[in-house]
């Protein structure tokens, strides 16, 4: 995950919180079970079990907890960015953050879920409350959660836009369900949905790009659209027309990472429903850096899975 970046390259700011070193790094994680704490439930739980794990910890009793909102727990940490995370051997984390594997899934399927599809359930569903026959563009397409919305888009027919500088990017998206792609910046992208949608722009824009691209993605939203937020690759200052956002009824969500329910219902929509997520690469522990390399550089288009064994 790019968050991983973020951790090595010290990133601080606001929204940041304070990175606590030594640390292994690895937010996603899927494995099997070698322990069993104790008061662990024997009948729930065994020796064995092929288990994918949410990546937050949280406390349980805080109001956010008690309403279903772990991820806003006021002690809410992060596997791999404030607790150890799943670029080892083994892990250690609350037998409540995980989830069965079903027999039959691939480890690399699983490993590149949590992030991705817990993020890019909670951007769609939870907060722009997307429905079948909507649209979505999905702007910088080849990152793991852009991936993943298209395959849950696709999943609760909605139409896909998206923008890219790569030509072999765009190409790529158009193998995995996007309608139409943009390539390059040079043009305004928001004239470019305008004349994809009509004139009437997108129900969703999904924007992880930040202050560079904010003010076009404004812009490709209908009256009453939703922008939702997981990242701010290129800057978190963005310029915008406030009167442009609130004289045309558009939201700006936030949603990083979901709630444990979120979690739970995108890992079992890709179980059932047979949802692939896109991974660009499997790479081994021992040449980890090379795979950290090839994201900083932007080359991937999806998840790139680390194989422990």
């Amino acid at each position: 995950n790019r968050a991983d970046l973020g951790l090595m390259r010290g990133m601080k700011g606001p929204g940041l919180r304070p990175t606590r070193l030594p640390l292994i790094p690895g937010i996603d994680m899927a494995g099997e079970i070698d322990a069993l704490g104790d008061g662990v439930p024997a009948a729930q739980w065994a020796l064995g079990q092929r288990v994918v794990a949410y990546p937050g910890v949280y406390c349980g009793s805080c109001g956010a907890c008690r309403s279903g909102e772990e991820s806003m727990c006021e002690r809410y940490e992060i596997l791999g960015e404030e607790r150890d995370g799943g670029l080892a051997e083994y892990a250690v984390l609350p037998a409540s953050n995980l989830e069965r594997i079903p027999e039959g899934v691939a480890w690399t399927k699983a490993a590149a879920l949590p992030v991705a599809f817990g993020t890019a359930w909670r951007m769609l569903i939870t907060a722009a409350e997307a429905r079948p026959g909507g649209t979505l563009l999905v702007v910088g397409i080849g990152s793991g959660v852009s991936t993943a919305l298209v395959g849950l888009a696709r999943r609760f027919g909605i139409r896909v836009l998206a923008t890219t500088r790569s030509s072999a990017k765009a190409a790529l998206a158009q193998s995995i369900g996007v309608d139409a792609v943009q390539v390059g910046y040079e043009t305004p992208f928001d004239a470019w949905v305008m004349e994809q949608t009509g004139g009437v722009g997108v129900d969703v824009v999904a924007d992880s790009v930040g202050a560079a691209t904010w003010r076009m993605s404004i812009r490709s939203l209908k009256r009453g659209g939703s922008m939702v937020i997981c990242g701010a690759s290129s800057g978190d200052d963005p310029s915008f027309s406030i009167r442009e956002l609130y004289q045309n009824h558009r939201r700006i969500l936030g949603a990083p990472l979901g709630n444990r329910r979120d979690f739970r219902d995108a890992v079992q929509t890709v179980f059932r429903e047979g949802i692939e997520p896109v991974i660009d690469s499997v790479t081994p522990l021992s040449e980890v850096r090379s795979a950290f390399e090839r994201l900083s550089r932007g080359e991937q288009f999806g998840k790139l899975v680390v194989d422990i064994s």
